[in-house]
């Protein structure tokens, strides 16, 4: 962790804040002593980390294991058919 002094900090102030920005953690010191921390925002939370903070989804207890699969449901698509138009289709009729 760099540290700088109140004075480097009041002089240019646009330098330290850039350095934050990019990442780097900055001590700001008066006379040897920590008088404050500059320091990089929150790293933002993925989409789904924003819906399990506000309870909207729960994550899963266990991770999916194979014998899961059988619980999934299963199409069988041939080699000259496109699966997207298969999926379009089945979509079309739940209509």
């Amino acid at each position: 962790m760099t540290s700088v002094s109140v004075r480097e900090l009041a002089y240019n102030p646009s330098a330290i804040l850039t350095r934050a920005e990019k990442g780097e953690t900055i001590e700001v010191t008066r006379h040897g002593h920590v008088v404050a921390v500059v320091s990089p925002p929150p790293r933002a939370q993925s989409r789904h980390d924003e819906l399990v903070a506000q309870g909207a989804i729960r994550p899963a207890e266990r991770g999916l294991t194979a014998g899961d699969w059988d619980k999934f449901t299963h199409i069988e698509v041939p080699d000259d058919v496109d699966p997207l138009a298969i999926l379009f289709e089945m979509r079309e009729h739940e209509r």
